[in-house]
């Protein structure tokens, strides 16, 4: 059985960390022992058994602090078991069917052999930091398009798969 897991992000104006976070509260109702941090405040992964990491979705890109978490961490990561999400489509799709990998996600999905990955609706609230923020919410596009049950299933599977290992 893994002991500690750490779940880590990368997250502009707060949604993924929620997300994030409620990945950690089912690890942890599945009796695993878990830290959630922000991907630029972690230090280093070697006393983790596993990692779950999370980047929001910017012009198709995974947020940069998760992009330069799994770079720096990637030596140690391809030697424990890893999982990935995205949180980001500012519509119901990612509700609707399974999103893949961004290029760049996919890419270091492979390098690592990252045991899953999925691509979970985003936020964006009045409030929101930047310029494209901004501008999608002029717009009329933003909203809460977050499905917690579908967050909590997948996290459900990653104990299941922690617990029995």
């Amino acid at each position: 059985m893994t002991d500690t897991v750490l779940v880590t992000y990368g997250t502009t104006n707060g949604s993924t960390a929620e997300i994030a976070e409620a990945v950690a509260d089912v690890l942890r109702e599945g009796g695993l022992t878990v830290e959630s941090l922000p991907a630029r405040s972690v230090t280093g992964v070697a006393h983790y058994d596993a990692v779950v990491v999370g980047g929001g979705l910017y012009t198709g890109r995974w947020h940069k602090d998760a992009r330069r978490f799994v770079r720096r961490n990637r030596v140690l990561l391809a030697e424990r078991p890893v999982w990935f999400f995205s949180s980001g489509p500012l519509d119901a799709s990612a509700s609707e069917r399974d999103i893949p990998p961004v290029r760049g996600v996919l890419r270091a999905m492979n390098r690592l052999d990252v045991q899953g990955h999925a691509t979970f609706g985003g936020r964006l609230a009045e409030g929101a930091r930047g310029r494209v923020a901004g501008m999608i919410l002029r717009s009329g596009k933003g909203g809460d398009f977050r499905d917690f049950g579908a967050i909590e299933a997948w996290a459900k599977d990653i104990a299941d798969a922690l617990t029995r290992a």
